[in-house]
């Protein structure tokens, strides 16, 4: 869209919007130098925007296309997985996800500091398994007894259902059913006991085509009219606390289209307003749900002490914030 295109509304929209990010730099630019300082190292730091195309045209409660009070069509940004663009562009293989609003004074960062390096370290652990497995594959070098142990790898350590008949296939069929399955990216993921904070969790999910497989499942993708489902959601251990290290390049250093792993059956409609109507928001698959639906997904607790949210301005109130 280019500028004389935009209406008055998405003008000023878009003035608020580069307004925040020059804020937001500054106030990097104010803090960065002090930690440089004090730990002699140099922090290459740079702000990604969620892109504008990824937004979504709202309707309203008729289903026809909501608009503003200057007559324009009203776009809305389409949730957290409209900033998979974002992480493609990292320029990089491990990513770290963590959500801004989680963040602990200096004191208390040693445990964080911690199971990041844990999680990383897991992650690091995985992957080079995966890609001397994948390597050898396309080599031709794997015998029938290390496709075997990369196979139980797969089931045990990656959690990777296999088929029932998978025993019975020839060594080249396992091969290539294991190639197919662990070129992919991978993340690993920490998840806290559940106290009862809203949001999602971590689950096994069997999808349309019957694979069963671990997934972070959030209170929108529940069917409220699903008995089982509710229990099964309300009786969880462990909570999401966005907290994820993931892989996103494959063995030969590559980037993965990260497109091509998303489950487009699990985006939803949400229920907003603007201007004190009521509106209907389409929100792309989530970053960390359907988003990643066909990536490795791996599940490792970690301290509820790294979870911290700051939701709303009484979270300050928190012994932890203090």
């Amino acid at each position: 869209m280019s500028p004389k295109s935009l209406s008055r509304e998405q003008s000023l929209e878009m003035y608020r919007k580069m307004l925040r990010i020059r804020r937001f730099e500054e106030k990097i630019l104010e803090k960065k130098k002090k930690y440089e300082d004090s730990f002699r190292v140099s922090f290459d730091i740079r702000c990604s925007v969620q892109k504008s195309s990824t937004d979504m045209l709202a309707v309203d409660p008729d289903n026809l296309p909501f608009r503003n009070p200057d007559g324009s069509l009203h776009f809305r940004p389409a949730g957290h997985g409209a900033l998979l663009p974002n992480l493609m562009e990292a320029g990089t293989d491990i990513v770290f996800v963590k959500n801004i609003d989680n963040i602990v004074p200096d004191r208390l960062k040693a445990t964080t500091v911690e199971y990041k390096k844990l999680i990383g370290g897991y992650l690091l652990w995985i992957r080079d398994h995966i890609s001397e497995f994948l390597r050898k594959a396309e080599q031709g070098i794997l015998d029938g007894e290390e496709t075997e142990k990369m196979a139980a790898f797969t089931q045990n350590n990656l959690q990777v259902s296999l088929p029932d008949a998978f025993p019975g296939f020839p060594d080249e069929e396992k091969r290539e059913f294991l190639v197919r399955r662990l070129n992919c990216p991978v993340r690993v993921c920490g998840m806290v006991r559940n106290e009862g904070e809203p949001g999602g969790g971590p689950f096994w999910v069997t999808d349309h085509e019957g694979n069963i497989s671990l997934q972070i499942v959030e209170s929108s993708q529940i069917d409220p009219e699903d008995d089982r489902q509710k229990r099964t959601f309300l009786e969880s251990t462990h909570f999401n606390p966005v907290d994820l290290v993931c892989s996103i390049c494959d063995h030969h250093g590559k980037a993965f289209n990260l497109q091509d792993f998303v489950d487009e059956n699990t985006g939803f409609i949400s229920l907003k307003s603007s201007g004190g109507k009521t509106l209907k928001a389409q929100e792309l698959p989530g970053l960390w749900n359907g988003s990643m639906a066909g990536w490795i997904t791996v599940f490792a607790e970690v301290p509820i002490l790294t979870f911290n949210p700051v939701k709303t301005v009484n979270d300050l109130l928190r012994k932890e914030h203090q």
